[in-house]
């Protein structure tokens, strides 16, 4: 027993990292299936995979209007998170990791997402005659984009404070366009293009976390104090858990699920333009503000 409960922390990114209905709910459902999968030969990539067209019905079944649709819709959505966190869990219990399998598996929320403002802007637009729906999923996308990018990176960001084998994820702009440089030309450098345009939105949206892991590592190095680590991790958890949990894939579907429930779904949308945007631009000032204390 204490075996698998090494294995499902070792499944794990950080348990810092994991808001409480991950931890309770979707990681030790994704962790059962990942280890019953894990000498199988089936790959992280592939489940990401099915996680994306899985998540992609839901936009389909939230076009519908009735209860069933809306509940049938809450529960694919919910499954392809599950998949999602199987295909990570997998790719750590297995050691298989790829460059390409980190931008499908961030790209499998975006189609998520996207599917849905499409069906609410359809399902608004077939209700009230008009086409301006699809400004505000446009605009809900766009929103959505720099939301989950910003997460990413502070949470990524987190992990480079706790130890040095868990910050190995967390890569500077340099290093990715060095990686993009050395691969041969083909499918895989087109997609791993995308990533070093993900990471230098990162990297411009945040300028005082520059400064700081500069003035760190011309300090310390690559070996960072343990009270270095324990204060911005005591600061950065306080963040996360106040401000950045918000944003994440539990943050925004507890709203949806409920405007989805009561038929209200073009609250949605102003959630989205309105109410997470001013939780990221919160959430950036806070971590900038945090940054600085240790420049």
């Amino acid at each position: 027993m204490k075996e698998l409960d090494k294995e499902y922390e070792a499944s794990l990114k950080s348990i810092e990292t994991e808001n409480k209905l991950d931890r309770v709910f979707y990681r030790p459902i994704g962790f059962r299936i990942a280890y019953a999968l894990k000498n199988t030969g089936i790959t992280p990539n592939q489940i990401t995979i099915i996680s994306i067209f899985v998540g992609a019905l839901t936009g389909w079944l939230f076009y519908h209007e009735g209860l069933a649709y809306a509940i049938a819709g809450i529960l694919v959505l919910v499954f392809a998170n599950i998949l999602d966190c199987v295909d990570g869990q997998l790719a750590r219990l297995t050691g298989i990791k790829s460059p390409v399998g980190r931008i499908l598996d961030g790209m499998a929320g975006d189609v998520w997402f996207a599917s849905i403002y499409i069906g609410f802007a359809l399902r608004l637009t077939y209700e009230h005659g008009t086409p301006w729906f699809f400004v505000l999923a446009v605009l809900s996308g766009l929103s959505h984009l720099m939301q989950a990018n910003i997460t990413d990176y502070y949470k990524t960001l987190h992990l480079f404070f706790i130890n040095k084998e868990k910050g190995a994820e967390f890569q500077t702009l340099e290093q990715i366009k060095a990686q993009h440089k050395a691969m041969k030309p083909g499918i895989n450098k087109t997609f791993f293009f995308l990533y070093v345009c993900y990471t230098t939105i990162q990297v411009k949206a945040t300028p005082k976390l520059q400064l700081m892991l500069k003035n760190l590592r011309g300090k310390y190095g690559e070996d960072l104090p343990d009270e270095v680590r324990v204060d911005f991790r005591r600061q950065s958890t306080w963040i996360m858990k106040h401000y950045l949990d918000f944003l994440t894939f539990n943050g925004r579907t507890i709203v949806m699920f409920v405007v989805v429930l009561t038929n209200e779904i073009w609250i949605y949308f102003l959630y989205e333009i309105i109410v997470l945007n001013l939780v990221l631009l919160l959430s950036m000032k806070k971590y900038e503000k945090l940054c600085s204390s240790f420049i």
